[in-house]
């Protein structure tokens, strides 16, 4: 009792409590903005039936290209007359939920991989490593692209192929931190007291690692939201009448000087999004990193 006691405060040693890492989190006024945001924006995506005024899909050409406020549309119509509010609200579903998925398989896969090659090291670690190279040869969207022109346009696939992609990061990430864990002195007696190196693993030195992770993710998050709308730009990501804000700026580039509203508006609600997200990660980070400047 008293061996097993003495691992889990040596390994609770290695985190900031909770209630400062909260503290100092609060402090960063944009980090608290950016989380504000981030929450109205998702609470919007999850209530958008009860949020969006209209039906996203509903066409009427006779009020095509309102202007905001016009006809009772808060942000105006597009060309079919939809109602432009409507289809940012249900294109945040998308966009949201997307971003997240794609950093839970990134961050699932390559925190496990590099979990194994810093714990193991030698051959496992050099292959592991080579293979992370590879995917750092090539430029991350043009890897995606050519990889969902094969599969074929869908939600399914853009989002896994994403994630797929992404995992380098978080095993490189993972890896350093691994190869510094696995020489502290509570990894130490829980080997010396016969735990199985998958226990060591995932009990005593990953749960240690997550902090670098959950910021790492959270930096991830609007990337993937970027690369989603880039994809929805070029045609490659969801396809039209479905609302994506990427796919919404591709179908308004066309009606630029008619009506510039249908690229404006998709546009500050991405970079809304993408500030938020940066803002809460360097909150986090300042939080969770002793080390930073107050």
């Amino acid at each position: 009792m008293s061996k097993a006691f003495n691992l889990n405060v040596s390994a609770m040693r290695t985190r900031r409590p909770a209630s400062r890492s909260w503290r100092d989190f609060t402090h960063h006024r944009l980090s608290v903005l950016g989380l504000l945001l981030l929450l109205a924006f998702y609470g919007a995506a999850l209530f958008a039936p009860w949020v969006a005024p209209d039906d996203p899909y509903a066409m009427n050409l006779q009020s095509a290209f309102l202007l905001p406020g016009q006809g009772g549309h808060l942000l105006g119509t597009d060309n079919f007359g939809r109602d432009l509010f409507s289809r940012l609200i249900y294109g945040s579903r998308i966009s949201l939920v997307s971003g997240l998925v794609v950093v839970v398989i990134a961050a699932g896969l390559g925190s496990l991989l590099g979990l194994v090659a810093g714990y193991f090291r030698g051959w496992v670690d050099v292959l592991i490593m080579r293979l992370v190279e590879v995917f750092f040869a090539f430029p991350f969207l043009v890897l995606v692209v050519a990889v969902i022109a094969v599969l074929g346009t869908s939600i399914f696939n853009v989002v896994w192929v994403l994630g797929v992609v992404s995992w380098p990061i978080y095993a490189r990430l993972v890896r350093a931190q691994v190869l510094t864990l696995r020489q502290r002195e509570f990894v130490e007696a829980a080997r010396a007291s016969g735990a199985s190196s998958g226990r060591i693993m995932f009990r005593y030195i990953l749960p240690n690692s997550l902090t670098p992770i959950i910021v790492a993710a959270t930096f991830g998050v609007p990337q993937a939201i970027l690369a989603l709308a880039a994809l929805g730009f070029l045609g490659l990501g969801v396809q039209p009448p479905t609302p994506e804000w990427g796919t919404m700026v591709n179908e308004g580039k066309n009606y630029l000087l008619q009506s510039p509203s249908l690229i404006v508006w998709p546009g500050i609600f991405i970079a809304l999004v993408v500030m938020s997200f940066n803002f809460v990660g360097d909150g986090l980070r300042q939080a969770f990193d002793p080390r930073m400047g107050r």
